[in-house]
C-alpha cells in the first residue's frame, strides 16, 4: 500500500473532500423538494449532511486519538441519518437518491478506513 504524507489541513483529507461533495450534492438535490418540506426534510437532510463534514473537520484538529475517534463516530452517526433521509426522499418520490446513496456509502467506507488508521497510531 502506498504511504501518503500526513495531511496538513482538513482540506487534504480525502474523507473530508468526499463528505463536502456529498453536502454540495444534497443541497443541489434538496432544492427540488416541495416547499412544504423547507423546515422539515430539506432542513434535516442538509443539516445531517453538513454535520458529517463538520465533525471530520473538528476531529482533524483534535490532538488525542480518543477525541478524534469520538468525532469521527459522530460523523458516522450523521452519515447514517443522512442515508435515512435519502431513503425517505426517494420513497416520497421527491428525488431519485441512488447516486447520493452511492456517494454516502463511499464516504462511510473511507471514514471507516480513516478511523482504523487513527487507531493504529
Amino acid at each position: 500500500m502506498k504511504s501518503r504524507k500526513p495531511s496538513e489541513t482538513f482540506r487534504d483529507l480525502i474523507v473530508w473532500q468526499k463528505a463536502h461533495k456529498l453536502v454540495l450534492a444534497v443541497y443541489r438535490q434538496s432544492r427540488q423538494y416541495p416547499k412544504e418540506e423547507m423546515y422539515a426534510l430539506t432542513s434535516q437532510i442538509r443539516r445531517s449532511a453538513m454535520s458529517v463534514a463538520a465533525n471530520i473537520v473538528e476531529g482533524f484538529r483534535k490532538k488525542g486519538s480518543a477525541d478524534k475517534i469520538r468525532l469521527m463516530n459522530i460523523a458516522q452517526g450523521s452519515l447514517a441519518e443522512t442515508e435515512y433521509y435519502l431513503i425517505l426522499a426517494n420513497d416520497l418520490e421527491y428525488a431519485d437518491t441512488e447516486l447520493l446513496m452511492t456517494q454516502a456509502d463511499e464516504v462511510g467506507r473511507i471514514l471507516d478506513s480513516y478511523m482504523k488508521a487513527i487507531n493504529e497510531h
